[in-house]
């Protein structure tokens, strides 16, 4: 007795150990685990599904310790989910893993079968991240903690979340090394927020992508390029030491649309936009994916105020030349041109004008009177 004392102070409930089979009777097996003493292990634990004993004397095993009252009691399959009432009561106790196939959905969660006994598992602790699809967890075998064992077995609620953060917190420090700015990961959205979207880049370290860094065109709504359970690559813009923040970006894996501006346009230029939004001060008017012009309320027809912005909607598009280019800034100007004459003016007065770029945001009708006026010898 004093030995088995002895012996059990050197394991802890949940510990996996490895040990040799010395004995079998007609309901345990002894196996020795080092020392003087030997642990106890349920004869069934041996068996096959026809009920044959499949180990021998002298065979080693690997065993996971359920309970260190009066001596070490072991167990093989409360992961395999073969286990008895009393092992899964042990399992409840020591907080160790068990093994369960997900049979169905029911109000509220799933039905999940672990050890013959009819488990539920809320959907809230199904997975870390929230299930778009609750019916793809449907058939899968997972590893469980039981949360709350009542009534000898018969009411069992389990959690699989459980496991997966504490698996999370352990592998964090490792997972955030890889994680410095410019890195280029893969991981898995989180959750998808009308400012952007986090993502799980492992271990439970979340990154969020702004919805700014999301394309190069303008993006109003995130979850229409990301959905909940996407697996995505992404890029670190930035880390905070102190906050622990991620910055993460989607736009920045492709070509920024602005390095072709000064090949693609030029001031004077005519070309078709289309109008995203309106501002006070004008309207804002994509050339291309990722490249939007300003046409300032000035180079608008006159009017009372505000009176420009009735002629718009937005997503109409329209023809705008090109009035200014700040490449370091990246913007443009534009101005509206309304009907063919203008139009040929316009193309005239970029034939005439200079390289230099013209004032940005000047008047269209200032422009069109430079251009229509005679060439001086």
């Amino acid at each position: 007795m004093f030995a088995a004392s002895v012996q059990t102070k050197r394991f802890k409930r949940g510990q996996t150990i490895d040990g040799t089979i010395v004995a079998i009777g007609p309901e345990v097996a002894l196996v020795n685990v080092g020392g003087k003493g030997e642990a106890v292990l349920d004869l069934d634990e041996l068996k096959d599904a026809d009920g044959d004993v499949e180990f021998a004397v002298g065979d080693r095993i690997q065993a996971t310790v359920v309970s260190t009252d009066g001596g070490l009691t072991l167990s093989r399959r409360l992961i395999r989910g073969a286990a008895t009432n009393r092992q899964l009561e042990d399992a409840f106790r020591a907080g160790l893993p068990v093994e369960g196939k997900v049979e169905k959905e029911v109000k509220g969660g799933y039905e999940v079968t672990v050890a013959r006994q009819r488990a539920f598992c809320p959907f809230s602790q199904i997975d870390s991240v929230r299930t778009v699809n609750p019916a793809d967890h449907v058939g899968k075998v997972y590893t469980f903690r039981i949360i709350e064992y009542q009534e000898g077995g018969r009411n069992l609620v389990v959690s699989r979340r459980a496991l997966i953060e504490e698996a999370q917190k352990a592998g964090a420090a490792e997972v955030r090394k890889s994680i410095v700015v410019g890195a280029v990961l893969t991981g898995r959205v989180a959750s998808v927020r009308e400012f952007g979207a986090f993502v799980d880049l492992g271990a439970g370290v979340q990154g969020l992508i702004h919805v700014s860094e999301m394309g190069w065109s303008r993006v109003t709504d995130p979850s229409k390029v990301v959905t909940p359970g996407q697996e995505i690559t992404v890029r670190v813009l930035r880390v905070e030491d102190d906050t622990q923040r991620i910055a993460l970006g989607l736009k920045q894996l492709t070509a920024d649309p602005w390095s072709t501006v000064a090949s693609t346009y030029r001031v004077g230029q005519v070309v078709t936009g289309r109008v995203t939004r309106l501002a006070e001060f004008g309207a804002f008017v994509e050339l291309e994916p990722g490249v939007e012009g300003l046409a300032h309320a000035s180079t608008f027809a006159p009017g009372r105020k505000d009176e420009w912005s009735k002629s718009l909607a937005v997503n109409a598009t329209g023809t705008f030349a090109i009035q200014s280019i700040d490449l370091e800034k990246k913007r443009i100007g534009v101005a509206p041109v309304t009907d063919a004459q203008e139009t040929e003016a316009v193309r005239e007065y970029a034939e005439r004008q200079d390289t230099a770029p013209a004032p940005a945001f000047g008047s269209l009708a200032d422009k069109l009177r430079g251009a229509l006026e005679p060439r001086k010898e």
